[in-house]
């Protein structure tokens, strides 16, 4: 505890010149991160109507009885836009804990003294560090740290905080990057988008990965998808819709308000936006509403060689494909081969013998009632969907049937 010193203790220090005068006391600090990820590079002491700003090697030494100054050439405080200022801009604030995969509220700052710097360690989260505040210029510094000593610590490491910042001009002057995020997983992501305000939302749908921005929106509530892309610009919403399941995309784009679903289908790319267009025909409490235009169709005398083939030039599938389907040459469908049975047997078999033996499948007019039924009697982990023809139009997937339970 020595080297460590926390943002309410040094709040307050008194500081003092070459000369051993007191000159002010300490109001705020602040981080230039574009300079320093962690170290503090200024100090703002107020000794009368304007307050004065201290770089970080103007001080000779720093301890919980005051900052010793090693030169006076001082100058007033201005306000600076590269500047993360404690106090202002990190206290009571909402950010993102990366490890924990949380939003949290910064009660306080522990700070490392490294001879005469500072540099921010963790932020404070927990019961000690509200106290440290309640009791903040109320006790001696050293007997809060006495007292609270039965009280265990609750803090996140630096490093692994993610500020949000809604300012797109602000977030580049202060070196702040979502970046981190990216690698969180997606209903993670979504878990702590739903508890960040809206424009905390924006901020980071606007700035992460299309991709990731779209895994995540897919987990986020119906009511609170709509919100986010509303508020984005058009072209960047196409960008993130374009990356989810056409079917996913169609949900989200019928329940935006008409003019705003047409903006963002007018600058997706034309192959995802006319599957989007299509499935938006649909109504949405059907089987054609319901279903994804993404799945693998192999010709019936296709065999598992063809199907191995079909596999591997749709890896971006594999992760939610549990059946290849079997069409003629008009694609009416007629048989489903569940993906395990490829392994078990020889390349040259014809995949119509790897077909079930029952064929299951659903109108695209078919209600989301009776597609539930249908999973359930026949333990299905996809249901191909057909036109009045036979045709096979898309599949619907537990992932499907399990957000219709949900939403309900």
């Amino acid at each position: 505890m020595e080297n460590l010193l926390f943002f309410t203790e040094l709040v307050g220090l008194p500081v003092y010149d070459v000369k051993r005068r007191r000159i002010g006391r300490v109001k705020d600090a602040a981080l230039i991160p574009l300079v320093h990820a962690s170290r503090v590079d200024r100090y703002l002491v107020g000794g009368g109507l304007a307050w004065l700003s201290v770089r970080y090697d103007q001080i000779a030494s720093i301890s919980l009885k005051g900052i010793q100054l090693a030169q006076e050439q001082l100058t007033p405080y201005h306000d600076d836009e590269y500047m993360l200022r404690i106090g202002r801009d990190l206290l009571d604030q909402q950010i993102i804990d990366i490890n924990g995969r949380k939003v949290v509220r910064v009660n306080d700052v522990t700070l490392e003294r490294r001879d005469s710097e500072l540099n921010v360690l963790e932020v404070d989260v927990g019961i000690r560090s509200i106290f440290r505040r309640l009791l903040q210029g109320v006790a001696p510094r050293q007997l809060i740290r006495k007292l609270q000593q039965p009280i265990p610590p609750n803090s996140i490491k630096w490093a692994f905080c993610n500020i949000v910042e809604p300012d797109p001009q602000r977030r580049l002057r202060l070196n702040i990057s979502y970046q981190n995020l990216e690698s969180i997983h997606p209903a993670d992501l979504a878990d702590i988008v739903e508890e960040l305000g809206p424009a905390e939302r924006e901020a980071i749908f606007e700035t992460i990965d299309s991709e990731v921005a779209a895994e995540a929106l897919s987990e986020v509530d119906p009511k609170m998808q709509v919100s986010i892309l509303e508020s984005l610009e058009p072209e960047k919403a196409a960008d993130i819709v374009e990356e989810m399941a056409p079917n996913e995309a169609a949900d989200v784009l019928s329940e935006l308000e008409e003019k705003t679903s047409q903006e963002i289908l007018e600058e997706m790319e034309v192959a995802p936006e006319g599957e989007v267009r299509e499935l938006l025909e649909f109504p949405k409490n059907r089987a054609g509403g319901m279903m994804t235009t993404e799945y693998v169709a192999l010709p019936e005398q296709a065999t598992v060689t063809d199907a191995l083939a079909a596999l591997k030039g749709n890896e971006d599938l594999l992760e939610n494909l549990t059946a290849l389907f079997l069409v003629d040459a008009e694609g009416r469908l007629s048989g489903a081969v569940p993906l395990s049975r490829l392994f078990l047997t020889s390349d040259s078999a014809p995949l119509k013998q790897l077909a079930g033996e029952t064929l299951v499948q659903a109108p695209v007019d078919e209600t989301q009632d009776r597609i539930t039924e249908l999973f359930d009697k026949y333990n299905l982990l996809s249901l191909p969907v057909v036109d009045e023809d036979g045709v096979l139009e898309g599949v619907i997937t537990a992932d499907d049937v399990i957000t219709v339970l949900r939403e309900k």
